[in-house]
């Protein structure tokens, strides 16, 4: 049975700000290059357009992945094995997420996420196609280390982190969330991580600056968000989507660009910006299969498996806790 209101880790304010979140936007805001932290596009409403995203003809992860999912379960299923707790990292995709835990017999499924309104309904929705399975919901930032659920603490561990979000964050960020997996897993824990590829510049402009604008839209939802949630006078109308990549760091990077002079307040603090300054909004890192090793054994995680598509677009790698030793 599902835990039906789970556990709540975010830290708010007495009137129930996310204090995480102004922290980030203040401090983001006060920069030369202004920016904000990735994880923050994804409130409710973020959240769904991602999922709205995620249908689109030019978003081309979601098919690679769930093609792998589809095509590999009894890879999964040997190479995992049953009654492990899947431990989420953001809430579960209603068509990915119960193809991988139909494939390997789970013990229970925790997923993580920062939006609690979004993680229930999920958590829910999952549970009602996957009967039986115990479900323990926690809404908590998992870029640190969280104390898991007491029912799967004696648990074998198989972090799920599905659709490249690692990509979404510099190398450095990704290293210590890695660790931080690792911590919240334990030693014996295995990781089932996404990673897109490399490919032609034009698939990947066209994936994040979709015909229908949804991207455009999830990515100025943030700025809502900001004037919702923090008190914030951001113009939202003088801002437009922009998606360019950057090959120096095998990257496209997403900003709100400024049309005109704008001026503004966030949570009582002042800000301005020119025409054609951005707020640099996420980062979708792209790997090889050189690049995706190196960032997991930096991570304390080692290969132990890869998958791609037919058409080589994403893959899914599945790696091992690392065993720490001495040098080399």
């Amino acid at each position: 049975m599902a835990e039906q209101e789970g556990i709540q880790l975010v830290e708010r304010d007495e009137e129930g700000v996310d204090i995480a979140f102004r922290q980030d936007v203040l401090a983001g805001l006060s920069q030369r290059q202004k920016a904000i932290p990735a994880r923050w596009l994804y409130d409710d409403a973020g959240s769904q357009l991602f999922e709205d995203i995620t249908q689109l003809p030019e978003y081309y992860p979601t098919r690679a992945e769930t093609e792998i999912l589809e095509s590999r379960g009894a890879d999964f299923a040997r190479l995992i094995g049953p009654g492990r707790a899947v431990v989420e990292f953001g809430s579960g995709s209603s068509v990915k997420t119960p193809l991988l835990l139909k494939a390997i017999d789970p013990g229970a499924y925790v997923p993580l996420d920062i939006s609690g309104d979004f993680l229930r309904a999920s958590a829910a929705e999952l549970s009602a196609k996957i009967p039986g399975l115990p479900v323990h919901p926690v809404e908590a930032d998992f870029t640190k280390r969280v104390e898991l659920p007491a029912e799967v603490a004696d648990m074998p561990k198989l972090g799920f982190f599905p659709g490249s979000t690692i990509g979404n964050m510099v190398p450095r960020t990704a290293v210590d969330l890695l660790r931080e997996m690792r911590a919240t897993l334990g030693s014996e824990a295995l990781l089932l991580i996404g990673m897109d590829l490399i490919k032609d510049t034009e698939v990947l402009e066209a994936a994040y600056d979709d015909a229908a604008g949804v991207t455009a839209e999830f990515n100025l939802n943030l700025l809502h968000r900001i004037n919702r949630e923090l008190e914030g006078t951001i113009p939202v109308d003088q801002f437009r989507h922009e998606a360019r990549w950057v090959d120096t760091y095998a990257r496209i990077e997403m900003h709100a660009v400024a049309q005109a002079d704008v001026t503004f307040e966030v949570a009582g603090e002042s800000f301005a910006m020119q025409a054609g300054e951005s707020i640099h909004t996420e980062n979708s890192h792209k790997f090889d299969m050189r690049s995706s090793n190196t960032l997991l054994l930096a991570g304390h995680w080692t290969p132990v498996a890869r998958w791609t598509d037919a058409q080589e677009r994403f893959s899914l790698i599945l790696a091992h806790a690392t065993v720490p030793r001495a040098a080399p």
